[in-house]
C-alpha cells in the first residue's frame, strides 16, 4: 500500500487532515479546512504541498471544476499513522513501553484511550 512508503512532515499532515475530513477538496477547500492560527499555512502554500502531495502519490487530482481541481486522497491517515509508529518502534528497537509510559505520564493518554486500547488488544487477543 502506498501508505507504507510515504513520509510526511508535519505540514503536509495538516494538508491532509483537511482530505480526510472532507474527502475530496479543492485547494481553497483544505486551506479553510485546517484550523485557524498561528500556524496556518497561507493559501499559496497549501497549492505548493498539494503539489507535494500528488507527486508522493499521497493525492490525486479526480476532476476540474471550473478553474479549480478537485483532489482526493489517495492514503488513509490509518496506514500514514501506522508508518509513522513503526519508524519510531524501530528507532526505540521495537520496545512500544516507553511510548505508552510517556503518553500515560504526561497525561496525554485519555480513560477513552486507555478503553480503545484495552478493546483492541482484546480483539486481537481472540484472534489468536
Amino acid at each position: 500500500m502506498a501508505g507504507d512508503t510515504i513520509k510526511l512532515s508535519k505540514l503536509e499532515m495538516d494538508v491532509m487532515g483537511s482530505f480526510w475530513k472532507l474527502g475530496k477538496a479543492t485547494v481553497r477547500e483544505a486551506h479553510e479546512a485546517i484550523p485557524d492560527g498561528a500556524g496556518k499555512p497561507e493559501y499559496t502554500t497549501v497549492q505548493t504541498i498539494i503539489s507535494r502531495l500528488e507527486a508522493k502519490g499521497a493525492v490525486h487530482r479526480l476532476k476540474k471544476v471550473g478553474n479549480a481541481w478537485i483532489y482526493e486522497p489517495l492514503v488513509s491517515r490509518k496506514s500514514i499513522v501506522g508508518k509513522i509508529v513503526d519508524d519510531l518502534l524501530g528507532l526505540l528497537e521495537g520496545a512500544a513501553s516507553p511510548i505508552v509510559s510517556h503518553l500515560a505520564e504526561s497525561g496525554k493518554l485519555s480513560e477513552e484511550d486507555v478503553k480503545e486500547i484495552q478493546e483492541i488488544i482484546a480483539k486481537s487477543e481472540k484472534k489468536k
